[in-house]
């Protein structure tokens, strides 16, 4: 059953993403289907399958559809503390790195109504001025929700939506229409709208900061790395990019790394491997795509990660372009390290004077080995290493760099050592080693499964944090639909009311008693002038049989002109004068006039009966 409702939702999913182009493949599927079957609840559909023909048949529902999955909740300045954050110690940085005219490029990915991209241009107003922010800033806000995107080009805001900012900012920024207000003109040139779909369309390019914030939880985990990938592609070096406060990028740390983890900030890693230069050059949605490009880089990669010997590469600037699992777990570095100049790593003249190694093998062009060249760890073990600086080109003979290898051959010199002595002890030093590796390579394995138990936990975690905050914004998002349908039920009570007491002044300035009942003769309305003439309260009279009332009219009489009232034509009136005796005892003529009450479409509802005394 399950995995019959799990096909007929990737049907309906794969019609959406035919149909209309939109591509909800990628989001998580819990969120999905909550969403799809709270809109099937809407209009009373069972089973994703008939929800499907509904579609076919009523392309209207989409937009109803797509404004229940896309949720857009936003605010100015919302996590207010990020964003003082954002303005005191980013922003500056950024800034800094710039010359006076140069542009500041920001992209706000999942703009929605488009407050947050207006909150970035307040911001950066404050920052530079009005002048300055005019002539060097572009803010480029996009979505996937034409019509969010359609309120957020309008730039204008209901009072209650503005609740994120200052009275101050509201005044400076923000041109009052009657009840709403409108972002000003000379800055909103500077804020750019489009429709952009994270998952298909190539990323913004040379952005100083990126923000997209509570908009990746929405999708999975694979989908998420596909998008990070262009997000560092979008970024300058040195860039930033700001998340929602559900989204960490722990697994992503070979392109984003914290600046502020708090508030979620995060700058771009100078240089991605391989393989992630690839799959951003290759900005495709297709799977079979990405692997057919990048399955031999991972090969060699893989090589040359699992290679025996430690191997660092330089390339032709003097900067530490590339270095394998063994280099690092040697010499103690680390990816941080990838791009700094060789002159800046200890690896440079320890174990042994590399520069002008390098320098011989470029003028040369030959390669250059060093044996046993003797290399203490921090640990205090003495190793000797062959080293090899080969010189390497391409096709033309062009230097591209070095590639440095560090033989260890330690366990040989061992070996000659105890070669010297006996072969008896160096059989035991060889066993002894032999077990030694055996136990760090088992060590290893522990470690290894150990980290790998860490961080599927901490993967759990993230997901079970983001599945919170999608619920936590669905809640949100449902509470303010339940606060418009309240003020809209308000206000209808209050025009109501008005109805009400308006009828009521009407029938009270009447000078004769109104009756009125409908076809079953049920009384209706029983005004204060004819409590007056017989002596019977509303409460009394209403709900009650006319012609059942006890008072001093002879009701009975009143039992033809009202049956020719309600059988009769619409503008039909009948007038009776009958003797009757109110309610002091008092023996009077009551003119009774009957008229038709007229309902919708013309129908008689029932009839009004006036009453005065002749």
């Amino acid at each position: 059953m399950t995995d019959s409702l799990n096909t007929e939702f990737e049907a309906l999913l794969d019609y959406i993403r035919r149909s209309r182009g939109f591509d909800f493949t990628g989001y998580k599927r819990s969120s999905l289907t909550r969403r799809v079957n709270k809109r099937m609840q809407t209009v009373d559909i069972q089973g994703y399958g008939n929800y499907l023909d509904y579609l076919e048949v009523h392309p209207e529902e989409f937009n109803h559809l797509f404004n229940t999955l896309l949720i857009n909740v936003t605010a100015f300045f919302r996590d207010r503390p990020a964003w003082e954050h954002l303005s005191n110690e980013i922003m500056p940085r950024i800034l800094q790195t710039k010359d006076s005219e140069e542009l500041v490029r920001i992209w706000t990915a999942g703009c929605a109504s488009g407050e947050e991209a207006y909150t970035i241009a307040i911001m950066l107003a404050e920052l530079l001025g009005v002048e300055q922010f005019r002539e060097r800033v572009k803010i480029y806000a996009t979505d996937m929700d034409e019509e969010a995107l359609n309120q957020a080009r309008q730039a204008t805001y209901l009072a209650s939506e503005l609740h994120g900012l200052t009275a101050e900012q509201i005044e400076q920024f923000f041109e009052q229409n009657e009840e709403r207000y409108t972002f000003r003109k000379d800055l909103r040139r500077a804020v750019i709208f489009g429709r952009h779909d994270l998952i298909q369309d190539p990323p913004i390019s040379k952005i100083d900061l990126l923000v997209c914030r509570n908009t990746l939880m929405y999708f999975n985990a694979e989908t998420q790395s596909r998008i990070l990938a262009r997000f560092h592609f979008a970024l300058r070096d040195g860039g930033f990019i700001f998340l929602g406060k559900a989204e960490m990028l722990l697994t992503h740390s070979n392109l984003f790394t914290p600046v502020q983890l708090r508030y979620r900030i995060f700058t771009k890693v100078a240089k991605p491997n391989l393989r992630d230069r690839l799959l951003l050059m290759a900005q495709t949605n297709s799977e079979e795509e990405i692997n057919s490009l990048s399955n031999h880089v991972r090969l060699r990669e893989a090589a040359f990660e699992s290679g025996p010997s430690a191997r660092v590469v330089i390339d032709a600037n003097g900067s530490l372009s590339l270095l394998n699992d063994r280099a690092r777990s040697l010499f103690g570095l680390t990816v941080q390290d990838l791009g700094r100049p060789l002159q800046d790593l200890e690896i440079s003249y320890r174990p042994v004077e590399l520069r002008s190694c390098i320098e011989r093998a470029y003028n040369e062009r030959v390669t250059i080995n060093l044996r046993d060249i003797e290399w203490q760890s921090p640990q205090g073990e003495i190793t000797y290493f062959d080293i090899q600086v080969v010189p390497l080109f391409d096709l033309v003979s062009t230097i591209l760099g070095v590639s440095i290898n560090f033989i260890d051959v330690t366990r040989y010199k061992r070996l000659q050592e105890e070669l010297e002595h006996s072969n008896q002890e160096l059989e035991m030093a060889y066993e002894e080693l032999q077990s030694t590796n055996e136990e760090l390579e088992t060590t290893n394995e522990e470690l290894q499964s150990s980290n790998e138990e860490l961080e599927t936990t901490n993967e759990e975690l993230q997901s079970t944090n983001e599945e919170l905050e999608t619920m936590n914004e669905e809640l949100q998002s449902t509470n303010e639909e339940l606060q418009t349908v309240n003020d809209e039920l308000q206000r209808r009570s209050e025009e109501l009311n008005r109805s009400n007491a308006f009828l009521e002044a009407i029938l009270t300035s009447l000078k004769g008693g109104v009756i009125v009942v409908n076809r079953n003769l049920h009384v209706q309305i029983w005004n204060h002038k004819a409590e007056d003439m017989w002596g019977l309260r509303p409460e009394e009279a209403v709900e009650q049989n006319f012609l059942n009332l006890d008072i001093g009219l002879p009701v009975e009489q009143l039992r033809q002109p009202i049956r020719d009232c309600l059988s009769g034509p619409v503008d039909g009136v009948s007038e009776v004068v009958l003797s009757a005796i109110n309610r002091r005892g008092r023996n009077i003529q009551c003119r009774i006039t009957c008229t038709p009450l007229i309902g919708e479409q013309q129908q008689i509802q029932g009839v009004i009966l006036l009453m005065e005394e002749c």
